[in-house]
């Protein structure tokens, strides 16, 4: 197996993971040993499959199509001039040895060997992926929503639903199943992701003469009692009624029991046929961390003290949702696992790293959580941030100029606003790009191979 070493004079500090801590530790690094990385002294090296880092908090407005996916994205390359970009799969981690193993770019493809990239320092960045359950039907008919490419097939799913219910006017059961849509969790992520695919279905049904928006059928299913638990008791009641308002159907304490062949069965007896089902209950560790020497905590995250250090390592350091990071303003507790923390914490991060290199004190992590806004649909939304609770018009508005001014680099900034202007004069496209995941059908078709009927979205 191909072994990888930087100069011999070069410290190399490799970031596992190119998201929010990752490309943020990069970022700041960079910055903070310009002159080191300008004398060839230190090497940075980002690990990750992609070559972009995507923002989250805007993966609702890609999908509802307020924003090109390409603009809530930010390239590694682009933005991580002085270090070395990678991309590839880590699938083991031996800090013993100052060692990860890399199953880069072009493995499966092109015969690329596996191979070990040497480090003086680490940074354990994977970040998190969702967390399911052992429910029947899950893994075969639900998605996440987590990456920009969930986004994007999202929105064409939605609409080529509305397509299937469009084209079959005297079918009624298939015209319930297309236009029946179900999202598990009702923590930001599905909240966001259905408020705004709701708003964009509604929409686009003044182009689709025979769907009334009344036949769509939108269910949210929560296990616990309440939504939206970070903006408080209070806002996440007024949301869950917002929502129920718009007719969408929210069921608390509730719990996903099946979904073979997508017939829905909950725990309340309700079953029924939907054609999408969305899971975003939660989330958990990147399952490489278990592939490494380092020490994990009982969910499987690396503990970490409040310098951001692995516990018990030296020269390894992590952060995010893949850690374990204890929360310095509460007791007991650990930070939660979301951008504010991370891209804080990255930053922190990157630098005690620096502290470390030219043998001053570290820091400590410290932050009190300030509150948190959530989108709802266009011109609708909540927000609780330094006790100061807003809903409606104001929320939505704190929602986007606050994440706007979180989102890296100038270029994405102007290009995000640049939509949002145009969307003040021109309506959003409703057109399902569903053949993209089918990319080569059309040429196979061109050279004899017969056409497939694809399956049920």
């Amino acid at each position: 197996m191909p072994s990888e070493r930087t100069a011999d004079s070069a410290k190399h500090i490799v970031i596992v993971g190119g998201g929010y801590v990752g490309m943020y530790t990069a970022l700041r690094l960079q910055r903070k040993l310009r002159g080191e990385l300008r004398r060839g002294e230190v090497a940075v090296t980002v690990i990750d499959p992609q070559s972009y880092m995507t923002y989250q908090p805007f993966l609702p407005e890609a999908a509802a199509g307020n924003l090109e996916p390409r603009h809530v994205v930010a390239p590694l390359r682009r933005v991580l001039s002085g270090c070395r970009v990678v991309n590839g799969y880590v699938t083991k981690i031996e800090h013993a040895k100052r060692r990860v193993t890399l199953c880069p770019a072009g493995t499966s493809t092109a015969g690329v060997p596996e191979r070990h990239v040497h480090y003086d320092r680490l940074v354990l960045a994977l970040g998190s992926i969702s967390k399911t359950l052992p429910i029947p039907g899950l893994a075969e008919c639900g998605i996440g929503f987590k990456t920009i490419e969930e986004a994007i097939f999202l929105r064409n799913h939605v609409i080529h639903q509305l397509d299937i219910a469009e084209s079959n006017p005297d079918d009624a059961e298939v015209r319930r199943r297309a236009l029946t849509f179900v999202f598990v969790g009702a923590g930001f992520a599905g909240v966001e992701a259905m408020a705004e695919l709701e708003d964009m279905a509604r929409l686009a049904c003044r182009w689709y003469p025979h769907i009334d928006p009344e036949e769509m059928r939108w269910v949210m299913v929560e296990a616990t009692d309440r939504i939206l638990p970070e903006v408080g008791p209070e806002m996440g009641r007024w949301t869950a009624e917002a929502l129920r308002a718009r007719g969408i159907e929210v069921k608390l304490d509730t719990l996903l029991k099946s979904a073979r062949g997508r017939h829905i069965v909950l725990s309340d007896g309700e079953e029924f046929d939907a054609g999408t089902l969305v899971w975003t209950a939660g989330v958990k560790p990147h399952p490489v961390v278990r592939q490494s020497d380092l020490p994990l905590d009982e969910r499987g995250r690396v503990k970490a003290t409040a310098e951001l250090t692995v516990d018990g390592a030296e020269h390894a350091y992590t952060a995010g949702d893949n850690a374990a990071v204890p929360d310095l303003t509460e007791t007991g507790e650990f930070t939660a696992p979301n951008a504010q923390h991370a891209v804080r914490q990255a930053k922190r991060l990157a630098d005690n790293i620096v502290a470390d290199m030219r043998g001053r004190p570290r820091k400590p992590y410290r932050h009190a959580y300030v509150g948190s806004v959530a989108s709802l649909g266009l011109h609708k939304g909540v927000a609780n941030v330094y006790g100061i609770k807003l809903r409606g018009w104001p929320a939505w508005f704190m929602h986007r100029t606050y994440h706007l001014s979180r989102m890296p680099t100038v270029n994405r900034k102007f290009r995000i606003t640049a939509d949002w202007t145009l969307a003040m004069f021109f309506r959003r496209e409703m057109v399902s790009l569903g053949e993209l995941e089918r990319p080569r059908e059309e040429f196979e078709l061109a050279a004899g191979r017969p056409r497939e009927v694809p399956a049920a979205r």
